[in-house]
């Protein structure tokens, strides 16, 4: 009975760790440019004395889902999108540069550009710096033009490119505020990458298909519950069994 026992306690447990996965997924399906966790269930022998004829179920992180979210048109000029492959470089907490989707970016009152999380968002030389204007464009490829504030409509003035990189997907991984980071190490930029100005990148989170799933990981747990409870009872009816022989 131990190894039926087991293995549903095992399942139970990497149940609830996957139904919190896909809840979290599903509290951002409105979070611009979020990309869903993706986890993956296996079965793992335990290893001891003798040979390993009982299994446990584990939870592996692999990685998030790449593809892309909806193209949201917001006519605001500080709002891009990736068009296709590609990643926005920003400056972490940390003093380190990650990469985001997010690109419904806003300028603080020091002028410096960030993401609406509060990253920098990084351009040729670093972080990158605004001065006061009347107008304001991002070309396709990252460029950043002003019309400065008080000048005329033929006085414009390029500020910086928005640094925009393109890594294998595979080498990147997600900490703990979101951000991607490399394995590779800081990523050089892309001049292939192309955005979207005036549009953001909605989450690539299906929220049916997470409701669904909410729906089976559920009944999964009631199920493995279940089997430990039969596992109590045909327990105790051996025990009864071995008394009475």
């Amino acid at each position: 009975m131990d190894k039926l026992v087991y293995l549903s306690m095992s399942g139970a447990r990497q149940t609830l760790i996957e139904q919190s996965t896909n809840n979290h997924n599903l509290a951002n399906v409105n979070t611009t440019g979020f990309k869903a966790q993706m986890d993956a269930f296996q079965a793992v022998p335990v290893y001891g004395p003798g040979h390993p004829d009982r299994a446990y179920t584990q939870t592996n992180h692999v990685g998030a889902s790449h593809v892309q979210g909806n193209i949201i048109r917001t006519g605001n000029p500080l709002d891009i999108a990736i068009d296709g492959d590609g990643f926005i470089a920003v400056q972490d907490v940390d003093g380190n540069e990650a990469y985001t989707r997010a690109g419904d970016l806003k300028i603080t009152a020091e002028g410096l550009l960030q993401t609406s999380n509060g990253n920098l968002v990084l351009g040729n030389g670093g972080p990158i710096s605004l001065s006061p204007y009347d107008e304001i464009s991002i070309g396709k490829d990252g460029t950043i033009t002003i019309r400065p504030l008080g000048q005329g409509q033929a006085e414009l003035a390029v500020i910086d490119r928005i640094k925009l990189v393109n890594p294998e997907t595979e080498t990147l991984k997600r900490n703990e505020r979101g951000l991607f980071v490399s394995d590779e190490g800081i990523e050089e930029a892309d001049g292939s990458v192309q955005i979207e100005s005036g549009a953001i990148e909605s989450s690539n989170v299906n929220s049916v298909q997470a409701l669904v799933t909410m729906i089976e990981l559920s009944r999964q747990f009631e199920t493995q519950i279940k089997m430990m409870g039969i596992a109590e009872e045909n327990d105790a009816a051996a025990s009864k069994l071995l008394q009475a022989s």
